[in-house]
């Protein structure tokens, strides 16, 4: 499967991803981080490797065409 993000929508997941990962564990420590942080590694991940499956579904690139 082709990338289908572009540098910037890639860079604007991984800070979110990251965000959100990392405020649970900060403000509520490690043993008790809720639901955000968990929901953060889903854009965390699709930044990380550039393919979102949503994308792909609905068709959507925003990467620059290959060639």
């Amino acid at each position: 499967m082709a990338n289908n993000e572009g540098a910037l929508d890639r860079a604007i997941r991984i800070i979110v991803g990251a965000a959100l990962v990392a405020s649970p564990i900060g403000v509520y420590g490690i043993e008790n981080a809720h639901a955000w942080g968990w929901i953060g590694l889903l854009p965390l991940m699709t930044g990380l490797v550039g393919i979102c499956p949503t994308y792909a579904l609905l068709g959507i690139r925003t990467c620059r065409a290959a060639g």
